[in-house]
């Protein structure tokens, strides 16, 4: 038995591919032998892409038993090549970890007796090497034992769970860490700083909801509500927001009003309101200086502004900072203050973030707007994000007007337009809601629908004419319509 791992590269693997069909393809190739040096994954369901790819790809499903090659002797489809393979010494194992959830009883049994030999030898090295794959093994039907085994196994070897604590799977910091708050009751300090430093959301959520039940248990702690404040994850800073009022440092939500995250924002005028102060005020208080507003400040105002509000968020449209100016658009957006007149402008406006909210905030009224000067904002000569933005009008416009502007960019430049365009096209065209916004028996949607005929099927391309009561077009190169 060759002791495995489910991390490392796999040699040869670039961007985008799948390492474990990639190195199953080349063992039932005849490449390679398929021992543990050659298959060093990165990902734990990388072996289970290779034990399912070489069953799949093998010619041979009863091939000689003989086969030199034991990563494919070990996946191989006959059960009896499985059960031999597994008393090879130089067996992977990591497949004999996948074997363990084997449909074959005996290959099962063989299997988890060569586990549970690999856990009493070294159970620090194979619980660290094999619990992220077995934690995807345990959702399979035969699963279960295995996932068991290296639960117990880990409550009898503490010391390995802090370094799974660590390990770049998710899936596996997350089982570690309901694992080790099962097991005691954290500092919370550390639960704090575990949360801050979380990547993973769900993982960081049990380490956050252990730090405020111990904090609920033995009074706040300034260095853990720091900690909490001080994260990425807005779930986690909020959690922080909310400790503010225990630890007596409600002064301090004025902070998060204009906090990046609407949860956090959300959770500081909660605050300000326990402690018997007007959010609102607050919020329109950090508008007050023009020239010290920032972006998310703008934000936070609309979230609790009213229509009275819109003068202000108007003049701040011309704001010299690009973020603030789209904030406020995204603002008089919420308070459906849009105002086709002030929007239209700025769909050129060299800001993208501009003119991103202004083309959202423009697509309400988008059948009111003239259809010339928007088809000359998506010429090839404008800017690629003036472009974008006025497309997103004309397509929300509709009708014959945003097919013909869908089918111009099939042929532009820019590959992510060409690529929008077609998706929206056939989006509009295959949905009774998109159909019923064109006309019947118009010469132009026919004249439209030649030039993207190449987006569709013959069959449906026809099926799209007869809803439009349009004549059939030219012969379809389809044979399922032949």
């Amino acid at each position: 038995m060759s002791t495995g791992t489910v991390t490392g590269t796999q040699p040869g693997a670039g961007p985008g591919t799948r390492p474990g069909r990639a190195a199953a393809e080349a063992l039932v190739n005849g490449k390679g032998t398929g021992s543990t040096a050659e298959l060093a994954f990165a990902r734990p369901g990388d072996w289970t892409e290779f034990d399912r790819t070489v069953r799949l790809l093998h010619r041979h499903p009863w091939g000689a038993p003989g086969d030199a090659r034991i990563g494919v002797r070990l996946c191989h489809p006959d059960g009896r090549i499985r059960q031999a393979a597994l008393g090879a010494a130089d067996a992977p194992l990591p497949l004999i970890a996948v074997r363990t959830a084997d449909w074959v009883p005996a290959v099962r049994v063989r299997a988890r007796e060569l586990l549970e030999q690999a856990l009493a030898a070294d159970p620090p090295g194979t619980l660290r090497a094999l619990t992220p794959l077995v934690l995807r093994l345990g959702r399979r039907g035969q699963g279960a034992w295995a996932l068991e085994h290296f639960e117990a196994a880990l409550h009898a070897e503490p010391s390995v769970l802090p370094g799974l604590c660590g390990d770049a799977d998710p899936l596996t910091r997350r089982f570690a860490a309901r694992l080790s708050l099962r097991r005691a009751e954290p500092d919370p300090r550390d639960a704090a700083r575990r949360a801050a430093a979380e990547t993973d959301p769900a993982t960081a959520r049990l380490w956050a909801d252990a730090a405020l039940a111990a904090m609920a248990a033995g009074g706040p702690d300034g260095g853990a509500v720091d900690a909490l404040l001080g994260a990425r994850i807005p779930m986690v800073r909020a959690a922080g927001v909310t400790c503010l009022r225990r630890a007596g440092r409600s002064a301090e939500a004025d902070r998060y009003l204009a906090d990046r995250s609407g949860l956090v924002r959300a959770c500081a005028r909660w605050l300000v309101r326990q402690d018997g102060g007007d959010p609102y005020a607050r919020c329109r208080a950090l508008l007050a200086d023009p020239e010290r507003v920032v972006r998310y400040a703008v934000t936070g105002f609309a979230e609790c502004a009213g229509r009275g509000d819109v003068p202000l968020l108007r003049s701040l449209v011309d704001h010299p900072l690009d973020a603030v100016r789209a904030e406020a658009l995204a603002g008089l957006r919420l308070l459906d203050g849009t105002d086709p007149a002030l929007l239209r402008p700025l769909l050129d406006d060299p800001s993208p973030a501009v003119a991103r909210q202004a083309s959202l905030g423009l697509c309400g009224s988008a059948e009111r707007l003239p259809v010339g000067p928007l088809l000359e904002l998506i010429a090839p000569g404008r800017p690629a994000h003036t472009r974008r933005a006025a497309y997103r009008v004309l397509h929300a416009r509709g009708g014959v007007a945003g097919l013909r502007s869908s089918v111009e960019l099939l042929t532009d430049r820019d590959p992510a337009l060409r690529r929008i365009a077609g998706q929206r096209i056939q989006n509009t065209l295959m949905s009774p809601r998109g159909q019923a916004g064109l006309p019947l028996r118009d010469p132009e949607v026919a004249a439209l629908l030649d030039r993207c005929a190449d987006l569709f099927s013959g069959w449906v391309l026809d099926r799209i004419r007869r809803a439009l009561a349009l004549p059939p077009g030219p012969a379809s190169a389809d044979p399922l319509i032949r």
